[in-house]
């Protein structure tokens, strides 16, 4: 059985209460619950972490590409800053998938620029959590090839 990584990066740990009208009204730890589900059903086993520090996310994602098999990754507002996440993930051993919960092209233009994206085999914005739910059923895919 495929093992994936899940990384959310910073402010997600607030989902649920943090602007509900963008992010909806699931919680963090119900999306990690659901997401956990959806893994089983579909035959992998997931990990789930999220980061607040740029740094410890560059290493979780380096010690993943050791011991896991794909990475879907939202990174939040190191998305739009961070080459250090980009190269991380650029270097993953195996299939990248990014996600952002809101459409970011209908947001803030600074948001409209993202870095790691380059790091990405697919890019998921604007499906809301179900971006996650594509993810998984992506890298599935992605595995088989």
């Amino acid at each position: 059985m495929s093992k994936i990584a899940i990384f959310n990066g910073p402010n997600l740990a607030s989902l649920g209460m943090r602007e509900p009208m963008i992010y909806g009204d699931t919680s963090a730890s119900e999306l990690e619950s659901l997401l956990a589900a959806w893994g089983r059903k579909v035959g992998l086993v997931v990990f789930f972490q999220q980061f607040d520090v740029e740094g410890q996310m560059v290493t979780a994602i380096n010690d993943a590409s050791e011991s896991l098999d794909a990475l879907i990754i939202n990174p939040g507002g190191f998305s739009h800053t961070s080459v250090a996440v980009l190269d991380a993930m650029r270097a993953f051993n195996g299939p990248v998938v990014e996600v952002h919960i809101s459409q970011i092209h209908r947001r803030e233009p600074y948001r409209h620029r993202m870095l790691t994206a380059g790091g990405a085999e697919v890019v998921i914005s604007g499906a809301g959590i179900y971006g996650y739910l594509s993810a998984i059923e992506t890298v599935k895919e992605l595995l088989r090839r």
